[in-house]
């Protein structure tokens, strides 16, 4: 008996690793090779490719195809309808299979809807990703950034609430009182 859930639509191949207390909904199409973890809550009309990894607690709304080289940690979000790709350039008539960029969206990380991750970079830790933005290089961790192409115009908690340094350098989150630490252009959360 499996021990995630998914809808009489959905189409899972053979040869994937699919973790407990995932759920895959309506349409969607996880295909051999691709592992992902546990407590996952995979939309609508969503692909997940061959060897595509997905951490616990991943949460992909409708609409989205997770390609080969896509790599998400645990807690990430990704918004309806946002967009991977895998190669740099592709052409109909040229076969690039062998050329698939890898992108790595790290722990805790949101993208917004109908966001476009160009593929080999990497978005941080905690990082969120405004709806529409097109990710044209690396997102360093707790990054807010929006626009085509993407700029980051703040920092952001780990809830994704926007946080404000005073003249220490030192933020708190609004929300669960959360300290962060700015220091040389890098962001962390004080232990």
């Amino acid at each position: 008996m499996n021990k995630y859930f998914a809808h009489e639509t959905a189409i899972i191949d053979a040869g994937c690793s699919i973790g407990k207390g995932t759920k895959i909904w309506h349409f969607s199409h996880i295909m051999s090779g691709s592992i992902i973890g546990e407590s996952c809550n995979i939309g609508q009309n969503v692909v997940i490719s061959p060897q595509v990894k997905l951490g616990k607690n991943v949460k992909i709304q409708n609409n989205v195809s997770v390609y080969t080289g896509v790599i998400c940690e645990d807690d990430v979000f990704l918004g309806p309808s946002m967009v991977f790709t895998n190669v740099i350039n592709p052409r109909s008539h040229v076969s690039r299979k062998d050329e698939y960029a890898q992108t790595i969206v790290r722990k805790g990380a949101s993208i917004g809807a109908n966001a476009t991750v160009v593929c080999g970079n990497e978005i941080g830790e905690y990082a969120l990703i405004g709806a529409g933005a097109v990710i044209t290089k690396f997102v360093k961790p707790f990054a807010l950034v929006v626009g085509n192409p993407a700029r980051q115009i703040g920092w952001v908690s780990e809830n994704g609430l926007k946080l404000k340094f005073n003249s220490n350098n030192i933020a708190i989150c609004p929300e669960t009182g959360q300290e962060y630490e700015l220091k040389d252009s890098v962001v962390k959360r004080i232990k």
